[in-house]
């Protein structure tokens, strides 16, 4: 077993809440991702799913705990991290090349390595063609495929990923989620995947980590071993994915419940 390339270690992160009490976005989180590994982060809405990304990150320090990747603890944005949120971070008034060029530039390389690069990330991707298009030009398929170049155009060691295909209509995720995997696979990338849609995890995960309703921390880790090349459509109507999406959902249900009762409660 290698060492992990992402641990967290008693994580926790309490954040001033608007009555000025102490709002404990996750608790005592434990988790570890090893190099080159695709780890799905599910569990009920609003629990912490997206803090967990920001304390990898280095957005947000931890308030209790450790986080630590490549085995330094993270007080700053660590390298080699890349980061695709639930909206586009792409920027309207560059065109395409421009956007996907602009991580290169950021880095140091010259304007002319920075295009080639993305030249090369804009292929991959599927939108030769398109490098001269601008934002407000392009679907929302696309817009995730620039978006995907971005990402990856750095030749990130570790991809956190905050839903980014929950806005795209079900065919288009669908293209998408094998994308993503085509040109994830061989490039020796950790990715830490947070998503609402629990086939999307099991079909693209090597292993999905069920959350606690808030304050979240672990409550299940379940590997998926389901093997590779794989195809998402083809997948979800395999005995096997149905078997993990059982045992997966019977621990996510009852968080789901928690969280729903709790919300109910709130309410009153």
């Amino acid at each position: 077993m290698s060492s992990p390339l992402i641990e967290l270690i008693g994580a926790t992160k309490r954040f001033p809440s608007g009555s000025g009490s102490v709002h404990t976005a996750v608790r005592d989180l434990d988790l570890a991702v090893a190099p080159g590994e695709f780890v799905a982060v599910v569990g009920p809405t609003g629990c912490g799913k997206s803090t967990t990304l920001s304390l990898i990150s280095g957005l947000q320090p931890a308030s209790a705990g450790q986080v630590k990747v490549n085995g330094q603890p993270v007080t700053s944005i660590p390298d080699g991290v890349g980061y695709m949120f639930q909206t586009d971070a792409v920027m309207p008034w560059r065109s395409v090349l421009d956007n996907v060029a602009s991580g290169p530039r950021f880095r140091g390389a010259s304007k002319a390595e920075a295009r080639k690069q993305a030249a090369d990330w804009i292929e991959r991707v599927g939108l030769a063609g398109f490098e001269k298009y601008y934002p407000h030009q392009l679907s929302g398929g696309m817009r995730k495929r620039v978006a995907l170049a971005q990402t990856l155009v750095t030749k990130p060691a570790i991809m956190l990923m905050d839903e980014p295909f929950s806005a795209l209509d079900v065919q288009t995720r669908a293209l998408m989620q094998d994308e993503l995997l085509r040109l994830w696979s061989g490039s020796g990338a950790a990715v830490v995947f947070v998503t609402h849609d629990l086939e999307e995890a099991i079909a693209l995960a090597d292993k999905v980590v069920v959350l606690t309703t808030s304050p979240a921390t672990v409550k299940d880790v379940f590997a998926v071993d389901l093997p590779r090349p794989r195809k998402v459509e083809e997948l979800r109507i395999t005995e096997d994915f149905l078997r993990i999406y059982r045992e997966v959902w019977e621990s996510l249900r009852v968080e789901v419940e928690k969280a729903r009762r709790k919300g109910t409660a709130d309410v009153a």
